[in-house]
């Protein structure tokens, strides 16, 4: 694999282009989220196309107080995983390969999106993100460019990047990969010690728990619309010994708030219980988006959304979201 180790531009492009191009963007530190990145890359490009994975560390996108120094670097098992997923070429280009200037004086803007949650929490950083993406896009002229569905507002900011400013590329989002206990996998899990990791799991839960309340309501509908919910119809049903239809009337009945705050309740309600843990989770945000803009669900909302969450364990930030779908009735 390290015949096909590329650290220059000139290198890149004279890599014998075959058929369809997809790149893989990463910042190291490769585990299995990746690896099933570059498979999915592999899938896409077909056996007649070529996968190309980046490794940079964009220092753009780290704030004063963030964990540039502290971000691991290995490129060596790095090269190792990605060969192993079928990755062509592993492009992994020095800061002034990539910024030979210094830091660019010209720079994308994330606008509105990329002030909201993420970018609320850390300022420019979508800013530094979307640059490096439009670089490596230019540098590597991929047909297909993937990245994964855990960083959420990451994938919507790019997606909108390449439909404002016409980047000819697919942009293809591939699903979180989890660890067997449903931590979402990241680089900066290795930062977690056994306890930290034990608290880190309400993450998950709680956006389970949400995505449970959301499928409780949609069969507690059904089977009340079967069943019309209204006082009378429940006492009805009661004398008839139908409990379970009853109970689901007078909930449907007495319902006075929106499925997406029920939603936030039932995940908040993990996330509180955790922040009593030793170590505690301090919570940074809970949100439940519009995929498109990333604005706050309201309480008829209808359609795809996001539900994500960020918070801190000890030293380590970590986010992790669910797609959900809301319907005409939610």
């Amino acid at each position: 694999m390290n015949r096909l180790l590329l650290h220059t531009a000139e290198e890149l492009h004279g890599l014998p282009r075959a058929g369809r191009r997809a790149v893989v963007m990463t910042m190291g530190a490769l585990h299995e989220g990746h690896a099933t990145l570059i498979r999915t890359a592999r899938e896409q490009a077909g056996p007649g196309g070529q996968v190309v994975v980046t490794v940079f560390v964009n220092p753009l996108q780290f704030g004063a107080n963030e964990d540039l120094d502290r971000y691991p670097r290995t490129l060596d098992a790095d090269l190792r995983i990605a060969g192993g997923a079928g990755a062509d070429a592993v492009f992994a280009p020095a800061v002034d390969e990539v910024y030979p200037g210094g830091d660019p004086q010209v720079r994308i803007s994330a606008g509105p999106m990329g002030e909201r949650l993420e970018g609320a929490t850390r300022p420019g950083h979508f800013d530094g993100m979307l640059t490096v993406v439009a670089k490596l896009l230019h540098l590597t002229r991929p047909d297909l460019a993937l990245f994964g569905q855990k960083d959420a507002q990451q994938l919507a900011l790019i997606r909108r990047m390449v439909t404002d400013l016409n980047f000819p590329v697919e942009v293809v989002g591939v699903p979180t990969v989890r660890e067997e206990d449903g931590l979402a996998l990241s680089s900066r899990n290795r930062y977690l010690s056994p306890v930290e990791r034990h608290t880190a799991l309400a993450l998950s839960r709680a956006l389970f728990a949400g995505q449970d309340r959301l499928a409780a309501q949609a069969a507690l509908r059904a089977r009340a619309e079967a069943s019309p919910a209204s006082d009378e119809r429940a006492t009805a049903l009661a004398r008839l010994g139908e409990i379970r239809a009853s109970a689901d009337a007078h909930a449907v009945s007495a319902a006075g708030g929106g499925l997406p705050d029920a939603v936030r309740a039932a995940a908040l309600h993990v996330l509180e219980e955790a922040g009593r843990h030793e170590p505690p989770l301090v919570l940074d945000y809970l949100a439940l988006v519009d995929p498109q803009d990333f604005t706050e669900a309201g309480p008829g909302f209808t359609g795809k959304a996001v539900l994500a969450v960020a918070a801190k364990v000890g030293a380590t930030r970590l986010i992790d979201n669910i797609p959900l779908e809301f319907g005409a009735h939610s």
